[in-house]
């Protein structure tokens, strides 16, 4: 179940509602009078012959995804009563219709077009159901943090992913390379590459500054001009090398070969680490980076999760024939 496709289905069951009222406008006489709708055999118009009943509408409606309307209604009233503040939902709508519109423009494409062809009148009619949408993904992460990350789930990520911030200085030494480069142009690079890296090494054990050696020799310019400070990094914002090399070695001390990288040749010096923050300070993060594995694990975790919150606020539809619909909408959700 794709709760975008929901949603449009739902916007073209609207439309022909409307379409039905105009319709129904001209044939009752005026004044209108709006039954009161008791057992479904009320009669909303009549032609020669027919009563039209509010049960023969509420029928043909049903055939007509009813059944979509009617989980929609119970999903948006399901959100709304989750998420009270709705602002950060209709601020991602926002800025992704932005986006949208910006990419249209950037093509010369007409986005009021493409608004029209998608069935919406204006922009904040697109929003509205952006954020809508949205809401519903919002609601279905707070479940899962939640109620289906465990307490294990997340000291394991601690223990395997959290670490005090790392403090060095490193030289880079980037290999000369282009694309008119020969094979055994590039290897060369690399040699004389590691070269420069082993010679600042040796500079190293005979008393010079790293500072000074960083400024000299590293290629890259945003930490070179510092001395090649590096302050305050975690393990995910380096390349495994770097981090691994960092890690293993105690505040004061410096590799004694080059690390190797996509980038070239490391030579770094450790200041030090801070402590590993408490897991409670950092337990929202854990969440988030669970969350996120999670749905990249799997395309329809939404969707199935929409499934357990309805059942945890003890959905009963009644009704046969949009119950056995539901049903098989969600056979192979559950």
């Amino acid at each position: 179940m794709n709760l975008k496709e929901n949603k449009m289905n739902t916007i073209l069951i609207c439309v022909g509602m409307v379409v039905v009222g105009i319709g129904i406008g001209f044939i009752l006489k005026q004044p209108r009078v709006v039954p009161k709708l008791e057992n479904g055999k009320e009669v909303l118009a009549k032609v020669d012959g027919k009563d039209f009943t509010a049960e023969d509408l509420y029928e043909e409606l049903k055939k007509q995804g009813g059944s979509t309307v009617m989980l929609n209604l119970i999903d948006d009233y399901i959100a709304n009563t989750e998420i009270k503040d709705t602002k950060e939902a209709l601020d991602y709508a926002e800025s992704y219709v932005a986006n949208l519109k910006a990419q249209y423009e950037m093509y010369n494409y007409n986005f009021e077009e493409a608004l029209s062809s998608a069935g919406y009148s204006t922009e904040k009619d697109l929003i509205d159901a952006v954020a809508k949408d949205h809401l519903l993904t919002l609601v279905a992460e707070k479940y899962i943090k939640n109620n289906e990350i465990s307490d294990n789930e997340v000291k394991d990520y601690y223990n395997s992913n959290i670490y005090g911030s790392m403090h060095v200085r490193y030289i880079l030494i980037k290999p000369e390379n282009n694309d008119d480069m020969t094979a055994e142009q590039i290897t060369e690079a690399e040699e004389s590459a590691k070269k420069e890296a082993e010679e600042v090494i040796k500079k190293l054990g005979k008393g010079e500054k790293f500072e000074d050696l960083a400024k000299e020799h590293s290629d890259d310019a945003s930490t070179a001009s510092q001395g090649g400070l590096f302050d305050g990094f975690t393990k995910d914002e380096v390349v495994e090398e770097f981090w691994n090399a960092s890690a293993n070695l105690k505040d004061g001390e410096y590799t004694t070969t080059p690390v190797k990288s996509s980038y070239g040749y490391f030579v770094i010096y450790r200041i030090k680490q801070d402590e590993k923050p408490k897991l409670e300070d950092v337990k929202d993060e854990i969440l988030d980076a669970i969350l996120k594995t999670k749905e990249s694990e799997d395309s329809n975790i939404v969707s199935k999760t929409w499934v357990k919150i309805r059942k945890s606020y003890n959905l009963d539809i009644v009704d046969t024939d949009i119950n056995s619909k539901y049903e098989e909408t969600i056979k192979d959700l559950k």
